[in-house]
C-alpha cells in the first residue's frame, strides 16, 4: 500500500492537492486525526479488494495535534506501507492575502500573521520529514496538477532526481530548496551596461562571471561536495534533492552557476534545470530601461 501524507500551512493549497490526487485514483481522506493513521492503513489493508493507494490531510486543525504527530509517524514507521510526506509551502504575503480575500479566519488565530507563524513550528515535525515541498506561493492550479503528477504518476521513476534552480533573493528563497547557494560574492554583470540585458545562459557573461576566481572555485568544491552527499541522501532513502543557487535578480550569476553545475553532474543523476526567475527578471529590466539594457 502507498500513503502519501499531505500536510503544510493553512491556505497553501491542501484541499486542492487533495483533489489532484483523488483524480489520480487516491483514496483521500481529509482531516484525519493523527490517532487514526494506524488504524486507517489497516482499515484499507483489510478492504476487500485493498485499497493500493490512499492519500489523507493532517493539519494543524487537531486542538491534539502536537501531542500525538510524532507518535503517529513511528507507527506509520513500523506498518507495511509505503508512507511518503508532501508539504505545502507559501510565502507569508501570499497566505495573508489568501486569508483577506475569502475573509475567513485562521485555523490557530484571529491575528493571521501570529496564527501562521504558530502554525509553521506546530508543523515543522512534518517539513523537516518530508520527501516533496511544494511552494504554492506562485503556482496556478494546473501547475500545482503538474508537479503532483510528475511525483506520485503511476509510471513514474522510483530513481533519485536531482533538481538544480537558480533564483532571485528579490523574489524569496525557493521553499522548496533542499540545499542554497548565494551567487552574490561574485561581481554583477548587471553594473555592466554591455552585459545587463544578456543572462547566464550567454556566453559574454559567463566569461565575466568566470573571470572570478573565487567563482571557479565555489564551483569544484560545491560539485565535489554533491558527489560526496548524494549518494548518503539516496541511501537515506531521500529521491530527490533541490539545489538553488541565488544572485539578487535571478538572471545573471545564479543561472550562470546552475547552468555549470547542471553540465558536470547530468550524466551521472537523472536531473532538471530550472530557471525560477531569469524571465521574470528580463521583463523588469527592460520595462525599466525602455528596451535599452540600462537603468
Amino acid at each position: 500500500m502507498e500513503l502519501i501524507i499531505v500536510t503544510g500551512l493553512s491556505g497553501g493549497g491542501k484541499t486542492q492537492a487533495l483533489r489532484c490526487l483523488e483524480d489520480m485514483g487516491y483514496f483521500c481522506v481529509d482531516n484525519l486525526p493523527c490517532a487514526m493513521v494506524g488504524g486507517f492503513v489497516q482499515l484499507c489493508r483489510d478492504s476487500k479488494p485493498p485499497v493500493e493507494k490512499a492519500a489523507v490531510v493532517i493539519d494543524s486543525r487537531e486542538s491534539v495535534f502536537a501531542g500525538e504527530v510524532q507518535q503517529a509517524h513511528m507507527q506509520l514507521c513500523m506498518l507495511p506501507v509505503n508512507f511518503h510526506i508532501l508539504y505545502l509551502e507559501c510565502r507569508d504575503g501570499v497566505l495573508e492575502r489568501r486569508y483577506n480575500e475569502s475573509r475567513r479566519p485562521h485555523p490557530l488565530n484571529r491575528d493571521i500573521r501570529e496564527g501562521i507563524k504558530e502554525e509553521r513550528e506546530l508543523l515543522s515535525f512534518f517539513r523537516d520529514r518530508a520527501e516533496y515541498i511544494i511552494d504554492t506561493s506562485d503556482l496556478k492550479p494546473m501547475e500545482l496538477r503538474r508537479k503532483l503528477e510528475e511525483y506520485f504518476s503511476g509510471d513514474r521513476k522510483a530513481e533519485f532526481q536531482l533538481i538544480i534552480e537558480s533564483f532571485g533573493y528579490k523574489r524569496g528563497v525557493p521553499f522548496e530548496a533542499d540545499m542554497v547557494f548565494d551567487m552574490r560574492f561574485s561581481p554583477n554583470p548587471f553594473y555592466e551596461a554591455e552585459l545587463r540585458g544578456l543572462s547566464g545562459r550567454d556566453k559574454p557573461v559567463r566569461d565575466f562571471i568566470e573571470a572570478d576566481e573565487t567563482y571557479e572555485s565555489f564551483i569544484n568544491q560545491t560539485e565535489a561536495m554533491l558527489r560526496e552527499l548524494i549518494p548518503a541522501f539516496v541511501k537515506q532513502g531521500k529521491r530527490r534533492l533541490l539545489v538553488a543557487f541565488g544572485c539578487t535578480g535571478g538572471r545573471h550569476r545564479s543561472v550562470c552557476a546552475a547552468e555549470e553545475m547542471h553540465k558536470r553532474l547530468k550524466d551521472s543523476y537523472s536531473s532538471r534545470l530550472i530557471h525560477r526567475d531569469a524571465g521574470i527578471e528580463a521583463a523588469d529590466i527592460q520595462e525599466r530601461t525602455g528596451g535599452k539594457g540600462e537603468s
